[in-house]
């Protein structure tokens, strides 16, 4: 584990994970970090998943296990929403699944399944709901990207559609800024690609953005921060690729609130 400090614009070493992880799905709530699922090994296929759950005070410094996900999965995203961690997706056959952690009681619920299976997804709490966008819709280096575009509301239990996403695409990264949904890089069918793209709920509408200086893909743990969207690290080849050492930021000016 890497800290930047965004002050002094200075890393260093964190605490160490309990063991190796690989597309973890991570998030944070009320002040903790959590490292949920991720498998053992790179291998594409994600037979070396875990369902564990990890959380990291960083006022106390050290990793403590908590409740285990129901299911085992690696490939999926984390999205934090009224103090609880809604998962969703991973590599097939969980590619449906859909649960919510709550940290305070350390318990899990099952929750009804994605519409559509899928891995390498993005997403982010949007006014109350969960939206769940992109991903690969097989395991490997499948070339299947998706556009779709998934809703969940927490109190009617239910999903719904949005609008699509400009392109299909995986591995792509996410967070909210200024009410403005915004997705960047990842895997479009053709190869690795630096779009930058944005969701308006209150048009429900899509809009292109400047491109990335770098395309990467597999960011997890990006943030809106002081203004600015913070991109740290990703694979800058298709596939398995070694990560990377970058630090990208960029300063949004639309505003969806």
């Amino acid at each position: 584990m890497q800290i930047y400090d965004i002050a002094s614009d200075l890393w260093q070493l964190g605490p160490e994970l309990p063991q190796p992880n690989n597309h973890g799905m991570a998030a944070g709530v009320n002040g903790k970090i959590y490292l949920i699922g991720g498998q053992l090994t790179d291998d594409q296929q994600g037979a070396s998943a875990v369902n564990t759950v990890y959380e990291l005070d960083p006022a106390v410094g050290a990793w403590v296990e908590k409740a285990q996900m129901r299911t085992a999965r690696s490939g999926g995203v984390a999205v934090a929403h009224a103090g609880k961690i809604y998962v969703a997706g991973g590599r097939v056959p969980r590619g449906s699944d859909f649960a919510v952690y709550d940290p305070a009681a350390d318990q899990w619920e099952v929750l009804p399944d994605l519409p559509s299976q899928r891995n390498h997804i993005s997403g982010a709490a949007v006014n109350g709901r969960i939206h769940i966008v992109g991903g690969r819709l097989g395991n490997g280096l499948s070339p299947l990207k998706t556009d779709a575009h998934e809703v969940f509301d927490p109190q009617t239990r239910t999903w719904t559609t949005a609008a699509p996403m400009l392109r299909g695409r995986s591995g792509m990264n996410g967070v909210m800024a200024r009410g403005c949904f915004h997705v960047w890089g990842g895997e479009a069918p053709t190869g690795m690609t630096p779009d930058h793209d944005y969701y308006d709920p209150r048009t429900d509408q899509w809009s292109s953005l400047r491109d990335m200086p770098i395309p990467v893909h597999g960011v997890v743990g990006s943030a809106f921060v002081d203004g600015l969207i913070w991109v740290t690290g990703g694979g800058t080849q298709i596939g398995g690729s070694f990560g990377s050492l970058y630090n990208q930021t960029y300063l949004p000016a639309v505003n969806c609130d």
